[in-house]
């Protein structure tokens, strides 16, 4: 039997599983969008987070894209509060120090204009005296609320975090809440990347 590979463009609001949490079981779950079934999460993404999840049944892949060892890169465009200097962009280039872990250098990179994203709801906080600017962070390993924790880290919270792609997949054509099933060539290109 083949394997099923899915994308979903996870909404902000809803948890990266399929069954309710205890602590919130009114919160939105993968299973309020994905009607098919045994496939699972590759990945978190928090609640307040967006963007794209990889789902699918294969349990080595999965494995494989989970475990920090084979450090797939995964983008992420961040909305932040204020104008990062030079500096700031620099220290997270080479890595943060977080929770007493120093974080693996990573790419970013200030983005030349605001992407090309549906309105979050609800939207951000809007504050007239106090820029904001968008990111795009590219890492290789994923600790719980890391790209938050390092832009704080590095004096400009995190105000929308989005992950844009993980590899060569995208959101691209993706509005939130959809899925679709990742084509032959895409799964191709998602082997070779692990």
């Amino acid at each position: 039997m083949a394997h099923q590979y899915l994308l979903f463009y996870k909404p902000y609001n809803v948890l990266s599983q399929f069954s309710p949490a205890s602590d919130t079981p009114t919160a939105l779950t993968l299973k309020d969008f994905i009607p098919v079934a045994e496939v699972y999460p590759v990945g978190r993404l928090d609640r307040d987070s967006e963007g794209l999840m990889l789902l699918t049944d294969d349990g080595r892949l999965q494995h494989r894209l989970s475990d920090p060892r084979y450090g797939h890169p995964r983008t992420y465009w961040v909305q932040v509060e204020g104008d990062p200097t030079p500096a700031a962009l620099t220290q997270l280039q080479r890595g943060v120090v977080i929770r007493d872990y120093r974080t693996h250098p990573c790419k970013a990179v200030r983005l030349p204009e605001e992407p090309p994203l549906p309105p979050r709801n609800p939207p951000i906080r809007y504050r007239q005296a106090i820029p904001t600017t968008w990111l795009a962070l590219t890492l290789r390993e994923g600790k719980n609320r890391q790209v938050r924790r390092m832009t704080a880290a590095v004096g400009y919270p995190t105000l929308r975090l989005v992950r844009w792609a993980i590899g060569s997949l995208t959101l691209d054509a993706l509005a939130p809440g959809q899925w679709r099933s990742l084509t032959a060539a895409e799964c191709q290109r998602l082997r070779a990347m692990v």
